[in-house]
């Protein structure tokens, strides 16, 4: 194991690791609060308990805006600060958080707007992840409140990471480095994404607020302002994932990129260029969308993949030259040589296949001729929990699996556990995963919790959404027992100076030669196989769909 990384965390001040220690542990909370809500969504929607709709979309409220926006920035916000406090150290000065207030006063916030959000979830209305005030509009009440907890979340998501970048800047002058290395660079990438997103969270609920207090007209455009964000939030836990890759391949392995610095801060560089002019096939469900924008939107969304992809290739492929190096031999015969006694190692390979799964299935979604059948099906949920749960869910816990026991010095509890988890947990979201994608071709609505619609509906519908129910189910419970094992460790595990599970490999400063690496893109060519392969089911099957619910709403 690296001892640079892991050394600088164990020395950050005691203020700093509280910090830190707080908003994992909220994250897990956040996770545990989403995925009680999700398992008993998908019970509902599967028809496994009986319930109102009022009540599953109550349960669905609770899952969106826990799972899908707290714990995934509240994860962020800890890795981030953790991961920063400790690189700054790297260029010559002490470990530690520059502007320590400006993270404290951000995390307050983003813990009130938590808050706040589970209250408007059960106030009112179900208001949905969203909170659209257009289906609101006689509760101006829920809308405050729910609203104030996104402004709330977005004036967090920019004081945080503020912390971040001065803490990252701080190591660069006179007498120290003149430039960040590559995690320094893809740090501070990160930090100014989540500030975007901040900005994006106060710019689409802002309006929403200032009208339930009086203060302002009704939010007309905020669909626009939601899909700006709904953008954001989607693909920065992408980044945040390939980050937290490259973190855990020094920390696991001591490797570093075969390819150099400068070419990871390029690939790093990648997601400014190529998110943000993406967001248009989000809005190919307008009816007031010009043609030529939605042509062009389906070709801007062909280039969303690329920073991911190209992440993984350098990871994969520098993992697998410095395993060569060290004497492994056959096609993969590299992956035994892993540190796979850490936790973090089963729960980041997992990640990686799932993130394969759901790209190839994102391709059929971005494409402008099935976007219109398919966004308002079950196929969205389908594919995006490979994603979600499958890619970056598990690429967060692996993160803090490593981080935490540095911040608390106690071991992970149940070590074994944590590395069956995610093979559990990957198993139910296939499962999910598939009936979901193959709900979504058949035409089963996403937005609606009786899809038998008084037994009209095909029977094949309420079989897949019974499977659907199963994987969910499975999927949950193992990752609801992962955060809480990962929880108990913090606040009830063994004191320890650090990690137990020490890589037994040390590949820092191998002489990587001319070692070759065929996995990453034999990676890609299944991936671009599968894309088309999936894109001609869909185009086959739709052309057969009984019913297709569609809106226009969007993704």
């Amino acid at each position: 194991m690296s001892d640079t990384i892991v050394s600088r965390l164990r020395s950050l001040p005691r203020q700093d690791r509280r910090l830190v220690t707080v908003l994992a542990a909220a994250a897990l909370v956040a996770l545990i609060i989403g995925l009680a809500g999700g398992l008993l969504t998908a019970l509902v929607r599967a028809g496994f308990l009986p319930a109102l709709p009022e009540s599953g979309y109550r349960f669905l409220s609770i899952h969106g805006v826990s799972a899908f926006f707290y714990w995934l920035y509240f994860a962020q916000a800890a890795l981030l600060l953790g991961f920063s406090a400790a690189e700054r150290g790297n260029g010559g000065e002490k470990t530690g958080l520059v502007r320590h207030p400006l993270a404290l006063l951000g995390s307050i916030a983003m813990v009130l707007g938590f808050v706040l959000g589970l209250w408007a979830s059960v106030m009112g209305s179900p208001p949905l992840y969203d909170g659209n005030p257009e289906l609101l509009v006689d509760e101006p009440l829920t809308v405050l409140v729910f609203s104030l907890g996104y402004v709330m979340l977005g004036l967090g998501l920019i004081l945080v990471p503020g912390s971040a970048i001065a803490s990252l800047l701080s190591s660069l002058g006179r007498g120290r480095r003149r430039s960040l290395d590559a995690l320094g660079f893809a740090l501070l990438a990160w930090s100014g994404f989540l500030i975007v997103t901040g900005f994006a969270a106060i710019h689409a609920f802002l309006p929403a607020l200032l009208w339930a207090t009086g203060l302002g007209d009704f939010p007309e455009a905020q669909e626009t302002g939601w899909h700006i964000l709904f953008h954001n939030l989607h693909y920065l836990p992408l980044m945040a994932t390939v980050v937290v890759w490259y973190i855990l391949m020094q920390v696991l392995t001591g490797a570093k990129s075969a390819f150099g610095a400068r070419f990871s801060k390029l690939v790093f560089s990648l997601y400014l260029v190529f998110v943000p002019p993406t967001s248009l096939y989000h809005m190919f469900l307008d009816p007031g969308l010009p043609e030529y924008v939605k042509v062009a939107g389906s070709a801007l969304s062909l280039l969303v993949s690329v920073p991911t992809l190209t992440a993984f290739l350098v990871i994969v492929a520098s993992l697998e030259i410095h395993a060569r190096a060290s004497g492994a031999t056959g096609l993969f015969g590299w992956l035994r040589k892993l540190p796979w006694d850490h936790p973090a190692t089963t729960a980041a390979s997992l990640a990686v296949v799932n993130m394969m799964l759901g790209i190839s299935l994102a391709f059929v979604l971005i494409q402008q001729k099935l976007a219109p059948l398919l966004s308002d099906t079950f196929f969205v949920p389908g594919y995006f929990h490979f994603f979600t749960v499958g890619t970056v869910s598990l690429s967060l816990l692996a993160g803090l699996s490593v981080l935490l026991p540095e911040m608390t010095g106690r071991h992970l509890r149940w070590p074994r556990l944590l590395r069956s988890l995610p093979w559990v947990a990957s198993a139910g979201l296939l499962v999910f995963g598939s009936a979901g994608v193959a709900a979504g071709y058949m035409g089963v609505p996403r937005r609606v919790m009786d899809v038998t619609y008084g037994g009209e509906a095909p029977a094949v519908w309420s079989t897949l959404m019974g499977l659907v129910g199963l994987g969910g189910t499975v999927m949950a419970l193992s990752l609801l027992v992962y955060a809480a094992t990962v929880l108990a460790s913090v606040f009830g595990g063994s004191k320890t100076a650090g990690i137990p599970f020490r890589a037994p490999i040390q590949w820092d400063g191998l002489p990587v030669g001319r070692n070759a690496a065929w996995t990453g893109p034999l990676s890609i060519l299944v991936i671009a196989v599968a894309m088309y392969g999936f894109s001609i089911i869909g185009f086959e099957l739709l052309q057969a769909v009984p019913l297709i619910a569609s809106g226009a709403t969007g993704h």
